[in-house]
């Protein structure tokens, strides 16, 4: 990838410091009033009450990742009286022992939706294939209301004994195949990341998605396959120390960009990368996007910031 070109007129330099900026104190309080009511509701149902549920915010919000003017709010519903599992390769349930379940995760959902209608109104409750939008007014942002089990990876430990990685798992309403994501080792791992890069890992993240966005509103296609937790995760695999080793944020920016297109490339890194979470690869059939679009993307970039 060659060096960026001098007749821009654009300057990216200050572009960049402001996409690094967190949302203002006043969007951050209409996201907090969001999981507040979306917590009430779960709590004033009578069905729910009979299960042991935790809910709790996930993803770009809790993380501190969201951009400015594109804030919403993922809160997983997560009930521990079932749970999802994965066995390693000859292991048998009886062994662990593992009960079959006596609560579907399809009622399960059904019952977090009467929740949320009843709190809430119809009209402002969407049931979608994963789950729950509930419409923003003057006084909370847009959220989504995901109704989870909990998910168990189980493995040995190096010492023997089975142990488990723990996360959450749904079925999407048009698929049959069950979706796992380890929310809480995410942000535990992104908090760990932002401390050990004086706080810029964040504000990459925000500036990428923030550019990401511009790219999709000009009709750049190669933007469309990215989202925003792909993009926080390809952070996270960046090594820390490059983090510091620019002085402005047009060079960081620029950087990264270039370390994931050549670690896309088919002979690169990229097979090597995880989710933020730690746990699960980065690419492979149980994700949405592949390494060509990632690729792509990067190439878009690239151009994109070198065209302005």
């Amino acid at each position: 990838m060659g060096v960026l070109g001098a007749a821009r007129t654009r300057d990216w330099d200050n572009t960049f410091a402001e996409w690094a900026k967190p949302p203002g104190r006043t969007e951050q309080e209409r996201c907090e009033r969001a999981v507040t009511a979306i917590k009430k509701a779960i709590a004033n149902s009578d069905a729910l009450s009979r299960r042991t549920t935790r809910t709790f915010p996930q993803g770009s919000y809790q993380n501190r990742t969201n951009v400015r003017q594109d804030s919403d709010v993922d809160v997983c519903v997560l009930c521990s009286d079932t749970f999802h599992y994965t066995l390693p390769i000859g292991m048998t349930p009886q062994e662990v022992p593992i009960e079959p379940a006596q609560y579907s995760y399809s009622q399960y959902k059904n019952d977090v939706g009467a929740a949320l209608v009843t709190h809430f109104g119809r009209e402002n409750v969407k049931r979608g294939n994963k789950a729950f939008d509930i419409h923003e007014n003057t006084y909370r942002i847009d959220a989504d209301a995901v109704a989870c089990f909990e998910y168990r990876l189980y493995f040995r430990s190096i010492i023997g004994p089975l142990i488990y990685h723990s996360g959450t798992a749904l079925i999407p309403d048009r698929e049959s195949r069950w979706v796992t994501n380890f929310p809480e080792q995410q942000y535990e791992n992104g908090v760990a990341k932002n401390n050990e890069t004086g706080r810029r890992f964040k504000a990459l993240v925000r500036i990428v998605k923030s550019l990401r966005n511009e790219m999709a509103e000009n009709n750049i296609p190669a933007a469309d396959p990215i989202t925003s937790f792909l993009i926080e995760s390809l952070a996270w695999n960046w090594p820390t120390e490059r983090f510091n080793a620019h002085s402005t944020w047009e060079g960081m920016v620029t950087a990264f960009i270039a370390w994931v297109w050549d670690g896309t490339k088919a002979n690169g890194g990229y097979s090597s990368w995880r989710e933020e979470n730690g746990i699960k690869l980065l690419f492979g059939t149980h994700n949405d996007w592949s390494r060509e679009q990632v690729h792509a993307f990067a190439i878009a970039a690239y151009n994109y910031i070198d065209n302005q």
